[in-house]
């Protein structure tokens, strides 16, 4: 199996650059530089996997050329075949290092290991549609879990029947943008409502909106081109929770931008959050813009991903779950709600992974 001159020569180039990492590491002036031992251990660590499947591949590649030749110097049919099968095996196992190395090798997005804020708002269908964004809410917390990622709340308008008109969150933990980023768009669900009297089934939505956090030294925001107001915290149906004005909406004066965060009971935590939102949404806001004039968008992703686009469906009668980006149904829908989210995520990840390696190859 022979590589494109463009891939042997990035494979050679990542294994030299170990080499060469790995010398530098063994200088006692590195030792002595924590910063610099720190940046080559992690460039080290990043090239480790697309060097070891470098040299998986040319042991596959070694045996696969060795079994061949002694099969065609074989006189005993026996052992003839024998080793044929053995240049067969290893010509497979090349071909999945290969595989692998190819995934390892496509531009990874920098946003991928960033921590994400979640904005789940309900959309058509009154109280059933605040319900689902409810539900939504505890799918994405108990697949946070499961990840041990770590959750915090950062503002929520909840309705007296238990459901959100609106909820925002940050999700901690290495990946979670990566991995969540997928989730953006309209979610619908198909149900009969807790409230419906004959059993007819129902059509609500929620939208979803996941970004990547980021600190104050990528987005920088002036006191000038922010309004900040404050009020009290309120309950359902308008219910007084708080009685001092710790509640904050942040307004971004140049893009007409609203945060709001009443979490906390601090006035100065709040702020920080919504600042922290904020930042996020104009990363998000300036990513978009950038890449319009690429003509192409970080939303495209596995289809058009865009937020008003319907992403998914929920059916309960069927217990059915329908990613429409890749046609993709698994009716396991009672696991899905539970947080096994893996089930949705996974395939979506691959499928991305699968049209970029097609882009890169065309």
């Amino acid at each position: 199996m022979m590589l494109a001159p463009g891939l042997e020569a990035r494979l050679e180039a990542a294994r030299a650059r170990s080499e060469a990492i790995a010398a530098r590491l063994q200088d006692p002036e590195v030792s002595r530089d924590p910063q610099q031992l720190e940046r080559l251990g992690k460039e080290q660590a990043e090239l480790r996997p697309v060097v070891e499947a470098l040299a998986s591949l040319r042991r596959s590649q070694a045996a696969e050329s060795e079994a061949r030749k002694l099969a065609l110097a074989e006189p005993d049919l026996e052992m003839r075949s024998y080793l044929e099968s053995e240049g067969r095996r290893e010509a497979e196992r090349a071909a999945e290092d290969l595989a692998a190395l190819k995934l390892l090798l496509l531009p990874r997005d920098p946003d991928d290991d960033r921590d994400a804020v979640v904005e789940i708002r309900s959309g058509t269908g009154g109280d059933e549609a605040a319900l689902f964004a409810a539900d939504l809410l505890r799918m994405y917390v108990r697949f946070a879990e499961r990840r041990r990622w770590r959750i915090e709340l950062l503002d929520s308008s909840a309705t007296e029947g238990g459901g959100f008109k609106e909820v925002t969150f940050e999700v901690h933990g290495k990946g979670a943008y990566g991995t969540l980023k997928f989730e953006s768009g309209v979610h619908r669900v198909q149900r009969v409502p807790k409230t419906e009297s004959q059993g007819r089934i129902h059509t609500s939505a929620a939208s979803v909106v996941v970004l990547p956090e980021v600190d104050d030294l990528e987005v920088e925001i002036n006191d000038e081109e922010i309004r900040v107001d404050v009020f009290r915290s309120t309950g359902p149906g308008g219910q007084s929770v708080n009685t001092t004005d710790s509640a904050v909406r942040i307004t971004h004066l140049p893009t007409g931008l609203v945060v709001t965060c009443q979490d906390e009971k601090s006035q100065h935590k709040n702020r920080a959050k919504a600042l922290r939102v904020l930042r996020s949404r104009l990363y998000d806001l300036k990513q978009g813009e950038r890449e319009a004039e690429l003509k192409e968008t970080r939303r495209s992703m596995v289809g058009h991903g865009d937020r008003s686009e319907k992403v998914r469906t929920y059916n309960f009668a069927e217990a059915r779950v329908t990613d429409h980006r890749i046609d993709l149904k698994v009716y396991q829908l009672a696991r899905v709600m539970e947080g096994e989210l893996e089930l949705l995520t996974s395939p979506l990840q691959a499928a991305e992974q699968a049209r970029r390696l097609a882009g890169e190859e065309s």
